[in-house]
């Protein structure tokens, strides 16, 4: 990516602007928070807001390299190495603090200490870390995860596992004896004894996994309409982790359509979203998520306009959604991971964010997006040619601010029509490609509803055909 598109990008977790050098506690937060997490690059010469690329004059430069550099290594612990450097934008200095995520964590302010002054990044801030997150920083140093840790609360002969046994036996045909236990880390050895790992209580349908993990569950829900206001259905999938994906699904399919179409002699059925790309999301959800995050469930959402699937946890430093079709692994659970994919419910490593992208290829219509809120990572799957019925007012703004007849457009037209006029409101700009893409129809059918658009005089167009914009017209 070009310095040009990176100053365009908002902040996130792996960017910051600055337009000079912040406090030194503001700036160790920073640092220590990119460090802690997939590492950033810090911009100085850059106002945010609004975006405005000031720069550093060429005579200072020097001097504020050394002071960012000093200010790193008086106030960062451990040792933290920048790779700082200047570079050039439109005859403007700027300089580019870039730093990698470290391998010896936590990071933390010296002077705060490793409790009160360890940051991570969420979004575009940096919050100070709970003792649960120094934890799991610290179970990251040791390249070890939570799943793997040893529960002393129970003695491993009472936990029960009967139907974690069964189900195991049935997907692997293979015997879950102790030695099988022991190969797949679900129990270790403790002072001679043997214990069950947090994994195995995941897995089993004891009590104590309801007293452990009370969160370990998958909270469904159909809602009525676009948002949370009345839900028509719901369900807590609260059974043992290795149940939870296969139920989920289900709920999903028993709420969504199924159409068929006629080619040739064959009828072929379809569903109105990509279930595939959608099991693989719920799978990941599961096998994925941050269970040593207390009060935080997996939710599975499903409005009229799209399915949204939440799971606590940031995304992995090394996981990229932006490159989907790239072969991705990295593991948060390395317990839980090699018994899911030993039981079939996931498939090679790296290969889930491929399906979903393979999948959606097959549906145009329907928008997938990914966002990080917050310690949790979410995913939508949109329906882009949604068009809320007539009684949902979802066109209501058309008729406060334009007096359009949406009933006489949708009737004279169609309904695609509205919908044009919907995004044309919220992107006047819009060309006719991406009018066909984001609706899902061909360019030419898309110039037709234009032209009728235009021709009953309720949309116009201001200045040239590439550069120009589109007007809704207000009626009489």
């Amino acid at each position: 990516m070009s310095l040009k598109d990176i100053i365009k990008q908002p902040e996130g977790r792996r960017l910051e602007f600055k337009e000079a050098i912040p406090t030194k506690a503001e700036l160790g937060k920073t640092i220590v928070a990119f460090s802690n997490d997939a590492g950033g690059v810090l911009y100085l010469g850059v106002r945010d807001e609004p975006r405005e690329v000031v720069g550093i004059p060429e005579d200072d430069l020097m001097s504020v390299e050394e002071q960012v550099s000093n200010i790193i290594h008086d106030n960062c612990n451990p040792v933290i190495i920048p790779n700082i450097s200047s570079v050039v934008f439109e005859d403007k200095y700027l300089l580019k603090v870039e730093i990698f995520r470290g391998s010896n964590l936590p990071y933390y302010l010296k002077t705060a200490g490793k409790k009160e002054g360890t940051f991570i990044r969420v979004g575009s801030s940096n919050r100070k870390a709970t003792d649960e997150i120094i934890a799991e920083l610290e179970r990251q140093k040791r390249n070890t995860s939570f799943d793997a840790e040893l529960i002393f609360d129970k003695p491993l002969d009472e936990i029960n596992i009967e139907s974690f046994t069964a189900f195991y036996e049935e997907k692997t045909d293979e015997k879950l004896e102790k030695n099988t236990l022991k190969k797949l880390q679900l129990i270790n050895t403790y002072q001679d004894e043997e214990k069950a790992t947090q994994a195995l209580v995941l897995f089993s349908d004891d009590p104590l996994r309801n007293e452990m993990f009370p969160y370990a569950k998958i909270e469904c829900a159909r809602f009525k309409g676009t948002t949370t206001d009345e839900f028509i259905d719901q369900k807590t999938i609260d059974s043992n982790i290795a149940l939870q994906a296969e139920a989920a699904y289900d709920f999903v399919l028993r709420h969504i359509n199924k159409g068929a179409t006629v080619k040739g002699v064959y009828t072929e059925t379809r569903w109105e979203y990509p279930v595939i790309a959608i099991r693989e999301a719920i799978r990941n959800a599961i096998v994925h998520r941050d269970y040593s995050l207390s009060g935080k469930d997996i939710k599975v959402a499903i409005y009229d306009d799209m399915i949204e699937i939440t799971s606590p946890g940031t995304l992995l430093p090394s996981i990229d959604f932006t490159e989907m079709e790239s072969r991705q692994s990295d593991i948060r659970n390395k317990v839980i991971a090699p018994i899911f994919k030993r039981l079939g419910i996931i498939d090679q490593w790296g290969n889930g964010l491929k399906l979903i992208a393979k999948d959606l290829k097959e549906y145009p219509e329907i928008g997938f997006e990914w966002f990080e809120k917050g310690l949790q990572f979410q995913v939508q799957f949109i329906k882009k040619n949604y068009i809320a019925p007539k009684e949902d007012k979802g066109f209501g703004f058309l008729v406060d601010e334009y007096n359009l007849d949406i009933n006489e457009i949708e009737d004279n037209i169609g309904e695609r029509a509205l919908v044009i006029l919907k995004i044309v409101s919220e992107n006047s700009k819009v060309t006719l490609a991406e009018l066909a893409e984001i609706i899902g129809v061909a360019e030419r059918t898309i110039n037709r509803d234009i032209k009728e658009l235009t021709d009953k005089k309720y949309l116009d167009r201001e200045g040239s055909r590439k550069t120009g914009d589109w007007i809704i017209v207000k009626q009489e």
